[in-house]
């Protein structure tokens, strides 16, 4: 199709993840999408909503209150011919189904010699501050992310979503895709109409700049652009990095943009402690350490259990403000 002929739309997040189902599910009659509540309720958030009434209730499936159950469903079918998409209504439900994803599908192929393989999307959402307090809150995108087998998404924008939603479904190896639940509603964008993929392990570089170099990961991105902006009306000029991927992971892109700053922060809303931002910080320091002109500095989501009061929710995760001082002291603002 001419560039010029292919139409724009602003999306929200949720709707280009629902577009990029929708439009996958028309390709393809082997893609099934069973959950809690994905069928006439359209999932918690609504992501989902219509969709049964279009492919009906034999590939939109309810299934009962078992996410072993219908995740072990999911690997069976992927193994024997179909393509499933799993829904984990809150990604804090994975650890119900670690052994399903963990022991299972992301050993098959390697188990079988490559007899066998599992081309399965687990949908799981991610963040906080949504006040759903410590069960239904977490960021755990670093578990997945530790596993040989399995391949990471963590999109920020409703361009990035879609894109990498369609490269999920279609990659023959089981794909993790985490949605931030903040980001359904509140985050918009432009995205084209019709089909197009985004490739795993490709970061994006979401604003150039030449003084410090932010990583953001999913909604993280945003607080790095807010934080970027608060940077350049005091003369600081801040480059933003979106990974896209945990896994694979740009390593390069990630070290080039920090060789040309000099300066690097990591910002993700998964725990401090032995996640993300530790293992993309230490690429960094590895990758550009003769380039840096300080060490590689992180903030994640505070050591503690997400609280339910929103006053002490909402201090748990990093915000711009933080982002803009601690850049503001490395560039000696």
């Amino acid at each position: 199709m001419p560039e010029a002929a292919v139409q724009v739309r602003e999306l929200t997040f949720g709707e280009a993840i629902r577009e990029a189902l929708a439009e996958e599910m028309r390709r393809d009659s082997r893609i099934v999408l069973l959950g809690e509540d994905v069928a006439e309720a359209g999932t918690t958030f609504k992501v989902l909503k219509g969709l049964v009434d279009e492919f009906g209730t034999s590939r939109v499936i309810d299934t009962p209150i078992s996410e072993p159950g219908f995740t072990g469903l999911g690997v069976g079918a992927a193994m024997t011919g179909l393509r499933p998409i799993v829904d984990i209504m809150f990604g804090d439900f994975l650890t119900l189904v670690m052994d399903q994803v963990v022991n299972q599908a992301a050993k098959v192929h390697y188990m079988s010699g490559g007899a066998w393989k599992v081309p399965m999307v687990v949908r799981a959402t991610m963040g906080a501050t949504r006040r759903s307090a410590a069960q239904h809150s977490q960021s755990l995108h670093a578990w997945p992310s530790h596993v040989p087998g399995l391949k990471v998404v963590i999109p920020s924008t409703p361009y990035d979503a879609k894109g990498l939603m369609k490269t999920a479904i279609r990659d023959d190896n089981p794909v993790v895709f985490f949605e931030d639940k903040i980001s359904y509603t509140k985050v918009k964008g432009p995205v084209p109409e019709g089909d197009y993929t985004i490739p795993f392990g490709v970061a994006d570089i979401k604003r150039q700049g030449r003084d410090i170099t932010l990583v953001g990961t999913s909604s993280m991105v945003q607080v790095a652009l807010g934080a970027a902006a608060m940077l350049e009306e005091i003369g600081i000029s801040a480059e933003v990095v979106d990974p896209r991927t945990t896994w694979p992971l740009d390593e390069k892109t990630l070290i080039e943009s920090a060789k040309k700053t000099s300066r690097a922060i990591v910002i993700d809303e998964g725990s401090f402690r032995y996640g993300v931002t530790g293992e993309i910080a230490s690429v960094i320091a590895e990758g550009a350490f003769f380039d840096l002109d300080g060490p590689v500095r992180r903030i994640g989501a505070t050591h503690v259990p997400i609280p339910f009061s929103p006053p002490l929710e909402d201090a748990t995760v990093p915000t711009e403000r933080q982002v803009f001082e601690m850049a503001r002291t490395m560039c000696n603002k």
